[in-house]
């Protein structure tokens, strides 16, 4: 890898790292409001149910396809400026297609809105199930607003523009927040709706300079070639999705059963999960795939997955140490306040303790799905989510008896951490193997230091009593202790992320 391509990964990564930071402390603002006006409660079931359906149709239609065709086919487009007309009739076929085909779908799925929330929520009790069925109604016109913006992220991240679609987020859960705040009084639940409907019109709003130097119009052209390989490429996700979103459906029907308020509850640990995954495996898994995009027949490709994987270990295991065993004054400092109880924490916390094996190998995940999509093969992560979600399934009925709802904490983890380890025993055979990269090195040291740390803290926290003020002790002290180490055990890629994440807060950074 040459210098110069080393840099603009840990630079992308880094504009993308900034914005995550915004997006995910306001996603943790966006879920403390929630929990704050709701509890973990039966309503709050309510919502997460509800806004599953968007998020499913978001995920199946244009989510999944981002990664996987628009961004690959759209960086063959991008650089030259004489292929600005077929750049333009692609995007203006897509947005038309995701208007007419989401238009339809909105109509009809407010007319089976029922049927929708009686799968999702099968154990709810009649007044959550008709709370339910009004918010779905309510929120779905959301994912047409959401598609739009999925289709600009992926033009921008094709042209290596990464500062637009980094705040997409922080845009969404900052309006989620305010409408919250201004009309839950008179409002109840249906603020959060509004909130949705305004954050995903303002991601629209936030990317439309995507657009500018395209013709732009209505058009349903297919018969680009660059069109028809996306639809290639994005068919096997397709169907690869429709699997996951099964599972998805059965750990909200599973999660139904285990008690109210146990929807809430995941959904709150799953913030805190979500927000190290955010600021590290997104932003690298966003930067890396232009670049592996067009390494994907040179030798450079290895060492850019390599830098990757290394760079996911060294944040992502000792965030997996640090947070298992501070989750319980975390928890209680992030949502224990107005209906957020003190039983909710208990709960929220043994949640979170069964996600949190997950996070290294969500990260580790993240990179190897787009190293697949670089090399233009969408077909190998689907067939190894189908085999996941079958291990989450068995997982998960074999534990929801015994262990409730943390057996389904546990069993989602199960599915995300084996699903990274056979896309990893697939991509050494696939590109022969990372052999000579530091990888194996590197983990290990990482995972030593992590271990170390995570004994001092669990001491230092011990020590204080399990209390806020022994919890921000133990943190700093954590992470202290963990960056000598690193810089003991001669672990050559922390340098490299400490310069970055210290390189973008210390001055600007120009896309490229």
């Amino acid at each position: 890898m040459t210098p110069s391509t080393r840099r603009t990964i840990v630079r992308a990564a880094g504009i993308i790292m900034a914005g995550n930071v915004l997006s995910r402390l306001l996603g943790l603002g966006r879920e403390q409001v929630i929990a704050a006006l709701f509890g973990a409660s039966g309503a709050t079931d309510a919502f997460v149910a509800a806004s599953t359906v968007p998020t499913i149709i978001y995920d199946l239609l244009i989510g999944g396809a981002i990664s996987a065709a628009l961004i690959p086919v759209f960086s063959a487009y991008s650089d030259d400026p004489r292929q600005r007309d077929d750049l333009s009739q692609m995007v203006s076929t897509l947005l038309t297609l995701a208007a007419i085909v989401l238009a339809a779908l909105i109509v009809i799925l407010t007319v089976f809105a029922p049927e929708l929330i009686a799968v999702l929520g099968v154990a709810f009790a009649p007044g959550v199930r008709d709370e339910a069925i009004a918010l779905v109604r309510l929120m779905l016109p959301a994912t047409l607003f959401m598609a739009v913006s999925g289709i600009l992220t992926a033009l921008l991240q094709a042209r290596r523009q990464f500062a637009l679609p980094a705040f997409v987020s922080a845009t969404y859960n900052a309006s989620i927040i305010v409408v919250a705040l201004a009309l839950a009084g008179a409002l109840g639940l249906h603020s959060l709706v509004i909130g949705v409907l305004a954050g995903a019109l303002m991601q629209v709003v936030l990317q439309w300079p995507a657009l500018r130097g395209l013709r732009v119009r209505p058009s349903l052209d297919f018969s680009h070639p660059a069109l028809r390989h996306a639809l290639r490429l994005y068919l096997p996700v397709a169907l690869g999705l429709i699997v996951t979103i099964g599972g998805i459906v059965m750990d909200r029907n599973l999660a139904s059963r285990t008690g109210e308020g146990s929807m809430a509850a995941m959904r709150f640990a799953t913030t805190i999960i979500q927000f190290p995954l955010g600021l590290v495996a997104v932003a690298l898994s966003s930067a890396i795939l232009p670049t592996l995009s067009r390494q994907a027949a040179s030798a450079d490709y290895k060492s850019t997955l390599a830098l990757g994987i290394k760079l996911a270990m060294i944040a992502m295991i000792p965030a997996m140490v640090g947070l298992m065993v501070l989750r319980e004054p975390l928890v209680r400092l992030l949502f224990e306040r107005g209906r957020f109880s003190a039983f909710d924490t208990e709960r929220t916390a043994l949640a979170f303790l069964a996600y949190a094996p997950q996070l290294p190998f969500v990260a580790l995940d993240q990179l190897l799905i787009v190293a697949f999509y670089a090399r233009k093969d969408t077909v190998t992560p689907v067939v190894v989510g189908v085999v996941s979600v079958g291990l989450y399934l068995v997982t998960a009925l074999a534990l929801i008896g015994p262990w409730g709802m943390p057996g389904l904490a546990f069993a989602n983890a199960v599915q995300n951490s084996s699903h990274a380890l056979i896309l990893l025993a697939a991509i050494v055979r696939a590109i022969g193997g990372l052999t000579g990269y530091g990888v194996v090195r590197t983990t290990l040291k990482v995972a030593a230091a992590a271990l170390l740390m995570g004994g001092v803290v669990a001491v230092v926290l011990a020590w204080s009593g399990n209390s806020l003020i022994g919890m921000g002790i133990a943190a700093l002290v954590g992470v202290a202790l963990y960056a000598a180490l690193v810089v003991l055990f001669r672990v050559e890629e922390a340098r490299l992320l400490g310069g970055m994440i210290i390189g973008r807060f210390a001055r600007p950074v120009a896309n490229r």
